[in-house]
C-alpha cells in the first residue's frame, strides 16, 4: 500500500472522527491594527531564509506579472523543487532612522505582514516599530501574539505591537534558528472526551553547523525538543529523514503542518491528529499549508521559482500560479480564508487568488509575508 493512499485513508477515517465528535474547526479572526500611511522599512540587509536573489533587478507594476527579467536562482533546478538556504548567523543591526515612506503599501485591512530583517514590520498600511530586529515574523491563529527570532537569534513572542516580549528561548552558540510557525489547538468537548490535549507550541529550524532539524518547544517558553516525525507502522513503512528539514508551516485545527526537506528536495505533511503520521507529497520546497487542507510551494521552471498549489488531498491536482513568472516567486503564504496566497519576488510583495489570476503587487518592501488572523 503506497503512503499516498494509506495517507488518505487515515486522513479520511480521521475526519469521520472528527465529525462524529461534532469538533467545529472554525480558527478566530482577528484584524490588524493601525491607521497611518505606509512606510518603507530602513534599508538594513534582511535575514532570510530564501533562495538566492537574481543578480537582475526586476521591475514591476502594480499589477501584473512580476519582474522583467532575472538571472535564474543559484539553487534553482528544472527538476527538482528550489532549495531554501538557513537565516545567516550574522545578526541584522538595529536601525536607529525612521523608516521612509514607502511609494506603495496596500496592507492595509488586509491582515498581511511583511518582515524584513529591521525593527520595522509593515502592517495595515504602517509600519510598527517592534524594538528590536525581527525575523520570520509568524501569527498565532487568532492573530493575538508574534512569534518571531530576534537580534540575538533567540525565539520571542510579543503582542502585535511589539510589547510584552516573552523569550521563548536561546539558541545555542553556533546554532541558527529561522522560520518559527505556531501549532495551536484547543479541544472542544467532544475532543476532550476523546482525550486530545491541547496545543500551543512553536516549531521551528536549527541549523547546527550545516544539519537542518525541526524543533519544537512551549509557546511560553521551555527546553526546545526535536520533532517527532512517525510514519505509518506496516510492512512498507520507511523512516521519514530527520535532517535536511526546514520551512515548517502550520495548518488546520489539529496542529498538522507542511514542511520540505533540502536533501530530497521534498514537501512532507506531518499529520499531529494522527499520531504524528506523515509522508512526502510532492517535490517542492518552502510549503505553506491552509487551514483548509490545501498547499502552496515553490518549484523551478525554466530557471525561475515559480508557485504552486496542490488542493483535493494528498493525491489532488496541481496548478502554477504564476506560469508567466520572469522573476523568481518565493515564501508563499496562504491567507486566514485559503483565498489569496502572497508571496514575495526581488521588488517588494505580491498577492495572488488561489485558483489562479494575475499578481497584484501590494507593497515595495521585500520581505516575508504573513497573515494575521
Amino acid at each position: 500500500m503506497s503512503v499516498r493512499t494509506r495517507l488518505r485513508r487515515s486522513s479520511a477515517v480521521a475526519l469521520v472522527s472528527a465529525v462524529t465528535a461534532g469538533s467545529a474547526l472554525l480558527l478566530t479572526a482577528c484584524d490588524p491594527s493601525g491607521d497611518t500611511a505606509g512606510a518603507q522599512p530602513a534599508t538594513t540587509t534582511p535575514s532570510r531564509t530564501a533562495t538566492a536573489t537574481p543578480t537582475a533587478t526586476p521591475t514591476a507594476t502594480a499589477t501584473g506579472t512580476p519582474g522583467t527579467s532575472a538571472t535564474p536562482s543559484a539553487t534553482a533546478s528544472p527538476s527538482a523543487a528550489a532549495t531554501p538556504t538557513t537565516a545567516p548567523t550574522t545578526p541584522a543591526k538595529q536601525p536607529s532612522a525612521t523608516p521612509t515612506k514607502a511609494a506603495l503599501n496596500l496592507t492595509k485591512g488586509t491582515g498581511l505582514t511583511i518582515s524584513n530583517g529591521t525593527r520595522y514590520v509593515v502592517m495595515d498600511g504602517r509600519t510598527v516599530d517592534f524594538g528590536t530586529v525581527v525575523r520570520d515574523l509568524a501569527w498565532s491563529p487568532d492573530g493575538k501574539r508574534a512569534a518571531f527570532v530576534d537580534g540575538e537569534g533567540n525565539l520571542e513572542t510579543s503582542d502585535p505591537d511589539g510589547s510584552h516580549k516573552v523569550l521563548v528561548a536561546r539558541a545555542p552558540s553556533g546554532v541558527t534558528w529561522s522560520h518559527p510557525t505556531w501549532q495551536v489547538f484547543v479541544p472542544s468537548e467532544n475532543d476532550a472526551a476523546m482525550y486530545l490535549q491541547p496545543k500551543n507550541n512553536l516549531q521551528f529550524t536549527a541549523d547546527d553547523h550545516g544539519t537542518l532539524r525541526l524543533l519544537t518547544v512551549p509557546s511560553k517558553g521551555g527546553a526546545p525538543a526535536q520533532l517527532s516525525l512517525g510514519v505509518f507502522s506496516d510492512q512498507d513503512s520507511k523512516p521519514l529523514p530527520e535532517t535536511g528539514n526546514l520551512w515548517p508551516n502550520g495548518g488546520g485545527r489539529y496542529g498538522s503542518s507542511a514542511y520540505a526537506n533540502r536533501n530530497d528536495g521534498q514537501v512532507y505533511l506531518r499529520d499531529d491528529y494522527l499520531r504524528q503520521q506523515g509522508g512526502a507529497v510532492t517535490k517542492g520546497a518552502q510549503p505553506d499549508l491552509s487551514d483548509q487542507g490545501d498547499l502552496v510551494f515553490v518549484r523551478s521552471v525554466d530557471g525561475h521559482d515559480h508557485l504552486f498549489t496542490k488542493t483535493g488531498g494528498y493525491d489532488g491536482p496541481e496548478h502554477d500560479l504564476t506560469p508567466k513568472a520572469t522573476t523568481d516567486c518565493t515564501e508563499p503564504v496562504f491567507s486566514s480564508d485559503g483565498k489569496t496566497v502572497a508571496f514575495r519576488t526581488p521588488d517588494g510583495v505580491y498577492t495572488v487568488a488561489a485558483k489562479g489570476g494575475t499578481p497584484t503587487k501590494v507593497s515595495d518592501t521585500a520581505g516575508l509575508p504573513a497573515y494575521r488572523g
